[in-house]
């Protein structure tokens, strides 16, 4: 809808609004590139702040007094678009996604090619609509960057929306200004745009500060949760989870499987191949592991050559998972790192159907599984005692009652 031609601007001193936004915006710039100096691993931070300072010197052109510049009126808006480009690539950089600096250069150069042309000559539409084209192909790829792999965090998820806003309403709605509005309004679009451009830069400006602690937070917090060679979770990430799986076990009366897994012989693979050669073993159980569990199978290195998986199931599910793990380790390490291997994996196994709340004792009986596993020749699995059938019975007696979902479970499962 038109914007009433008695809207009165004129109490907004352009000039003195102009500079506002100059000196603003650049000081964000260096804002981001003194949190680039301090933190020289987000790269995307001297990126943005180069690209403030880059527009703030658009806006110092667009708002200088002609008798002080004569520069071509094409050029500050050629400026504007390398800050776009800029703008891009750091969120790409951001995305751990390749460069393209050519990008950064290729909007103003085709708007300085074509405002050559009679047809885009200044204040006609064909050059306004050039000026809409370059922004909107800038915008759509800072979007698709920014939704690319969206992180769960509320900072990401807000980024990928409202940054992309922001960047198209600040540069677009001037340029519609000067073709839609009346007048006197068209006449004060530089007033406008200097208004738009601080609220853009402050808001953007935290936004990506945030979304940088985000990913360095969201980045510390998976390496101390990760072991570092394998990529599976470490001793302690994997128990916090564990118990975490079986609390909502608990709650659904459900039951709990841990295997143990030791693999076999691995001493005497490192005394003879190596310790590069051990890593590599280590890293293909891993690999193997983790094609052979679910999405919600919880899996670990619990140190050394032990590792562990809890599983939502009863034992017989555990067991084919197990087994699945052995023969698909059995068969990826028959050759390692170009050495005649035949590593193989022992594994215990133990079933709770009851509350677990020292996952310690669990994994202790699931340990004793373990040793009668490589008691019995290795490379095999072994079930826990306590899965006898007098323990099965027993626990059917305490559940008691037809209606008992864990009753009805286990009596299916003695059935078979």
């Amino acid at each position: 809808m038109p914007i009433s031609p008695s809207v009165d601007l004129s109490f907004l001193d352009g000039p003195t609004v102009a500079f506002v936004a100059v000196c603003i915006v650049a000081l964000l710039g260096l804002l981001l590139v003194l949190a680039w100096l301090q933190q020289r691993d987000a790269r995307e931070l001297a990126w943005w702040g180069a690209a403030y300072l880059i527009g703030a010197s658009s806006l110092a052109l667009w708002g200088a007094p002609r008798p002080w510049f004569t520069v071509p009126r094409e050029v500050p808006f050629a400026i504007i678009f390398v800050a776009c480009g800029m703008i891009w690539n750091g969120v790409r950089l951001f995305r751990g996604r390749p460069l393209l600096p050519i990008s950064a250069f290729a909007g103003a150069v085709v708007w300085l090619a074509l405002c050559q042309l009679p047809v885009f000559s200044e204040g006609s539409p064909a050059r306004i609509g050039l000026g809409v084209l370059v922004v909107s192909v800038y915008t759509f790829f800072i979007a698709f960057e920014l939704s690319r792999e969206r992180r769960k965090s509320l900072q990401s998820r807000t980024a990928a929306v409202v940054v992309p806003c922001l960047y198209a309403a600040v540069f677009l709605m001037p340029l519609a200004m000067r073709a839609f509005t009346p007048e006197v309004i068209a006449a004060s679009w530089l007033t406008v745009f200097a208004l738009e451009t601080i609220l853009y830069a402050v808001g953007t400006a935290f936004i990506v500060l945030l979304m940088v602690k985000d990913h360095h937070v969201g980045y510390y917090r998976h390496a101390a949760a990760t072991d570092f060679l394998t990529g599976l979770l470490n001793r302690r990430a994997f128990l916090e989870n564990a118990l975490r799986l079986c609390a909502h076990q608990a709650d659904s009366s459900g039951p709990v499987t841990l295997l143990m897994f030791d693999l076999d012989h691995f001493k005497s693979i490192n005394d003879h191949f190596g310790h590069a050669v051990g890593d590599e073993v280590l890293r293909v159980f891993a690999q193997v592991a983790r094609r052979s569990t679910r999405a919600n199978d919880i899996i670990g290195r619990i140190g050394g050559e032990e590792f562990a998986a809890i599983i939502p199931e009863p034992m017989e599910v555990g067991a084919r998972i197990a087994e699945r793990i052995r023969a698909g380790f059995e068969a990826a390490a028959t050759e390692v790192a170009g050495q005649p291997l035949h590593a193989t994996v022992s594994i215990g196994a133990a079933t709770s159907y009851e509350l677990v709340t020292n996952i310690d004792a669990l994994i202790a009986r699931a340990d004793v599984a373990l040793y009668r596993a490589k008691g019995a020749g290795r490379n095999r699995l072994r079930a826990a005692d306590a899965e006898s059938a007098n323990e099965r019975a027993r626990l059917i007696g305490a559940v008691g009652g037809q209606g008992s979902k864990l009753g009805r479970l286990l009596r299916r499962e003695n059935a078979a």
